[in-house]
């Protein structure tokens, strides 16, 4: 796990809210992907249910993280893309159960037309800092 420093609100940025403006640390870089709402045999996770589509993506981002050697508590930004920010809130249920609020990373949110599929009602990429040390 990489040591991580973070900066809620640096001088003269208005605070935030449910995410981190900065965060740094010194270590490998992982990118994962967007990940959607698909089983490991591909199949959708909770078609029209945002509740259950975001259960599955964090697992996702979870089981992409670890074959990285990584885990939450190394992600320092996360990108989120919906199809409506009305499923904002659930998405940050289902972020909870893997990042607590003293640790959230940086984080963008773009409401978007589609997804690659219709039935895809969000998509979650994540920046992980793996080892190292804080500078």
């Amino acid at each position: 796990m990489s040591e991580l420093t973070r900066i809620p609100a640096p001088d003269g940025v208005a605070p935030a809210t449910a995410y981190t403006h900065v965060v740094m640390g010194t270590g490998r870089f992982v990118a994962v992907s967007g990940q959607l709402a698909l089983d490991e045999d591909g199949k959708l996770v909770g078609e029209g249910d945002a509740a259950a589509q975001a259960r599955q993506v964090f697992e996702n981002l979870r089981r992409c993280l670890a074959s990285a050697d990584a885990t939450f508590d190394d992600v320092v930004k996360l990108t989120y893309f919906v199809t409506d920010m009305a499923h904002m809130p659930t998405i940050r249920e289902a972020r909870a159960a893997h990042i607590p609020d003293d640790r959230l990373p940086a984080a963008s949110a773009v409401q978007v037309a589609a997804l690659v599929r219709p039935e895809f009602l969000m998509e979650i990429e994540a920046f992980a800092v793996v080892g190292g040390y804080n500078a």
